[in-house]
């Protein structure tokens, strides 16, 4: 990555509420507090890094209002509300710089259909199929070998990175973004029992995307065994998950990493699922829930649970017994010897 900026073209992004120091590097890098040398600009996003401020060789620093302390020479501190998102809107600033949207236009390579509609200022990069019936709104950028199946819809603003896939009949809201391998619209994973063998149920339904729902790398949502598998406005969806058949996601949800929702379940809206978390099919988890990584919930949550572990226990009660169970060899070793003075026999 390679960056210049000088601290007034960072001031004006960022917008801070204050500052000290002043610098007149040219801001070449990002680092973190403890390996930033000059020329490089860092960040205290963690309360539990504060230390490392004093003796950061960063060039520019961005802090939290609450943070006390002055820069040293050749040196600038800017003190914003929330300096994780005044960096990320550096980084915005920087990934159009580094990843700019080419000219509109369908690449030779690029197989469209007939029947398919392409608006004149989307992209079409080398090798992606767009079949019949497909509609590709204003600004979609689709990179190298995306697959937009039939009758498929992508919402204005949309980018699908390399290998994405979008299959028959699915729906993508405006602003949608697809990571690398990311699979809309994969059959559901659904079989009967009959007569000793499993025969596959056709699965006939589609998926709906809503505005602004971020997708990670390889991760797949199945189609609908019937009607709609569903993610709302705003969800997050992090790498390598697996969203069943006819599962409904609400607004604003963070899904992270190698969680498995199993089909028919409902996250309500601003539901946070910690990574490897598994859910079991035909449950609902209440609006504001938070599951701790890890954690197998068989049961539906009321809104604004907090739990963790296996079986998923309140956060505050798993944390107990785990403490507790850290001592149990001390218990036993101490209940034996209770035991031996009583004369109890095992």
């Amino acid at each position: 990555m390679q960056i210049s900026y000088s601290a007034d073209e960072i001031r004006a992004l960022v917008q801070p509420k204050k500052e000290q120091g002043q610098t007149a590097a040219t801001i070449r890098g990002i680092a973190s507090l403890d390996a930033a040398q000059p020329g490089d600009l860092s960040f205290l996003g963690n309360a539990k890094y504060k230390a490392q401020v004093a003796a950061t060789r960063a060039s520019l620093v961005l802090l939290p209002m609450d943070f006390v302390g002055t820069p040293t020479e050749g040196q600038i501190f800017f003190w914003v509300d929330n300096p994780s998102a005044a960096l990320a809107r550096l980084c915005k600033a920087i990934e159009q710089a580094l990843w700019p949207k080419p000219q509109p236009g369908v690449h030779p390579s690029a197989q469209i259909a007939p029947g398919a509609q392409v608006a004149a200022s989307a992209t079409v990069g080398p090798l992606c199929v767009v079949e019949e019936g497909a509609e590709i709104g204003e600004g979609v950028y689709l990179q190298s070998g995306v697959f937009i199946g039939r009758n498929a819809k992508i919402g204005a603003g949309s980018w699908l990175m390399p290998g994405a896939i979008v299959a028959t009949e699915c729906v993508l809201g405006q602003r949608v973004r697809l990571q690398p391998g990311a699979v809309i619209g994969s059959d559901g994973f659904g079989y009967e029992f009959v007569n000793g063998r499993h025969e596959k149920v056709p699965q006939v339904g589609i998926v709906i995307l809503g505005d602004d729902v971020e997708i990670g790398a390889n991760t797949t949502l199945d189609r609908a065994r019937f009607s709609c598998t569903r993610v709302g406005t705003g969800t997050k969806i992090d790498n390598l998950v697996q969203v069943g058949h006819n599962v409904v996601i609400g607004k604003h949800c963070i899904i992270c990493a190698q969680v498995g929702i199993s089909g028919s379940t409902t996250l309500e809206d601003y539901v946070v699922l910690g990574g490897q978390a598994g859910l079991v099919g035909h449950i609902t988890i209440g609006a504001g829930s938070q599951v701790g990584g890890q954690a197998g919930v068989p049961q539906s949550l009321p809104p604004k649970s907090i739990v963790t572990g296996n079986p998923p226990l309140p956060l505050g009660t798993e944390l107990r017994l785990q403490l507790l169970r850290q001592r149990l060899p001390e218990l036993f070793k101490r209940v034996s010897a209770i035991e031996t003075q009583l004369g109890v026999t095992k």
